[in-house]
């Protein structure tokens, strides 16, 4: 599944950047704060428009402080996807429960730095993990191969049936490094640039696709 990130369109123009990307999977929403992360985009207003706007599930991702107390706001708003992180959430269990309750799927981040084992009982209450590829906060920078073994660790907790749940990566994500995190064990690829900085956000998306899942049948 690919999942364009609107972090990297025209924000003045996010209804036609939806449009453009109509064969996706999911539609990415970046949620920052400027507390959790020193970046500033968009909040639920917006999310309420954009669901208005388009038939594509929003992905959204919650990179701001206090996630216990909004996160089921976006799930309300109509998101298909909310995800919090794990260095924010006060009661990821309770509030994985209310996002689900509010009829979103609950999906569960984690940074770079931040180990995935402590976790895994946790993720049985969630339906997304997304690894975090970059550090979260800005789009453009540089795919982190480190965390990959992450993405390894919870595939073989799904395929071993201990846990039920999709596995996204987010940051970098391209045609030099999305075969890396298929092979890994991803399923949902959020793509930024590598979508909304192609000559064309649709066929750019179809590419994505394919090689990553020509990576998965390897």
């Amino acid at each position: 599944m690919i999942a364009p990130s609107l972090l990297a369109a025209d924000f003045a123009r996010l209804a036609e950047a939806a449009d453009a990307v109509a064969g996706a999977d999911w539609l990415h929403v970046d949620v920052m704060d400027a507390h959790f992360v020193p970046n500033l985009t968009i909040g639920l207003p917006v999310v309420k428009s954009l669901r208005a706007a388009t038939e594509l599930p929003l992905d959204c991702h919650l990179m701001i402080d206090d996630p216990d107390r909004w996160a089921p706001g976006y799930a309300e708003a109509g998101a298909a996807n909310v995800t919090i992180h794990i260095e924010a959430v006060a009661d990821a269990v309770q509030t994985a429960r209310a996002i689900r309750s509010a009829g979103a799927l609950a999906g569960l981040s984690v940074k770079p730095g931040t180990p995935l084992e402590p976790y895994l009982e946790v993720l049985r209450e969630f339906d997304t993990l997304l690894v975090m590829t970059v550090e979260p906060g800005f789009g453009g920078q540089d795919f982190i191969a480190d965390v990959l073994p992450k993405v390894k660790l919870a595939r073989e907790h799904v395929r071993a049936g201990h846990l039920r749940l999709y596995i996204e990566v987010d940051g970098g994500i391209a045609p030099d490094t999305i075969e890396a995190a298929a092979e890994a064990g991803a399923d949902v690829f959020v793509a930024g640039s590598a979508v909304y900085g192609a000559a064309d956000p649709a066929r750019a998306v179809e590419a994505l696709r394919a090689q990553a899942r020509g990576a998965m049948s390897v």
